[in-house]
């Protein structure tokens, strides 16, 4: 097992890639705090992992919540006593809006849920791998992150800002034991839609185009192989980069 005996966070865990990944994981032998504000999903899933034999914990988490953040990551080390991985994949879309068109509190909660969050997280994981001289952190990023028309300005943003603060954390503490790497998924099936409000029609159809040449929409389950291999000795080399998983749509980009 490629995780035997490793403690694992992944935020965003009740549904999704979250739910794949945290499953995944627990599959590879981590000890796993399954994170979401839906706690009842949470629990649902922990049940899951539990029935097949693995061990995990479910914690309620508003990631836009310091108090949450510490909580989750004091959890983990109370529970299995330390943190070796910490997934960051709690995120939530816009509304497709162009900048004109973006109101201060939308783009507030879109920056604190996907980007403060991702930053809290980390900061708080951070000194538990330095004591311990190694540590994985998997961001989960987006095409959006790399590219200009995935989405609307605000969600853009919020991903290119953790596409950059993967880069710049794998830099600075790589002689550290502590590796940092991002997954950039294009479309995939999950309920992150559900997150969007009031879509923007202007941004949505200026978008259209780009949607239209998708290859085709990935499973959560394929995303959660690339968390697996980024968390895992084998990308020991692999730092302070993000893989796409898009099934090619922005190779023509």
């Amino acid at each position: 097992m490629k995780l035997k005996d490793k403690v694992a966070i992944v935020t965003g865990a009740a549904s999704g890639m979250g739910k794949a990944i945290a499953e995944l994981y627990a599959n590879e032998g981590a000890k796993v705090i399954v994170a979401d504000l839906n706690v009842d999903g949470a629990e649902e899933v922990v049940n899951s992992i539990i029935d097949n034999g693995g061990a995990a914990k479910a914690v309620q988490v508003n990631v836009a919540k310091q108090e949450d953040i510490d909580n989750m990551i004091d959890t983990a080390v109370n529970e299995y006593g330390t943190l070796d991985i910490l997934v960051n994949n709690a995120g939530i879309m816009d509304g497709f809006e162009p900048v004109g068109d973006i109101l201060d509190e939308r783009w507030d909660l879109i920056f604190d849920i996907n980007t403060k969050g991702v930053m809290r997280a980390m900061r708080k994981a951070i000194p538990i791998f330095l004591d311990k001289g190694k540590g994985v952190i998997v961001n989960t990023a987006s095409t959006g992150g790399l590219n200009g028309a995935h989405a609307g300005a605000a969600y853009g943003a919020s991903k290119h800002a953790v596409v950059g603060l993967t880069k710049n954390t794998g830099y600075m503490y790589a002689q550290k034991g502590i590796r940092c790497n991002a997954i950039a998924p294009g479309g995939v099936e999950t309920n992150i839609a559900s997150s969007m409000k009031n879509v923007n029609q202007f941004g949505m159809e200026r978008t259209k185009s780009v949607q239209s040449v998708i290859p085709r929409v990935g499973q959560p389950e394929e995303i959660a192989q690339v968390a697996l291999f980024l968390a895992s000795d084998e990308s020991s080399f692999v730092n302070g980069t993000v893989i796409t998983a898009d099934a090619g749509w922005t190779a023509a980009f």
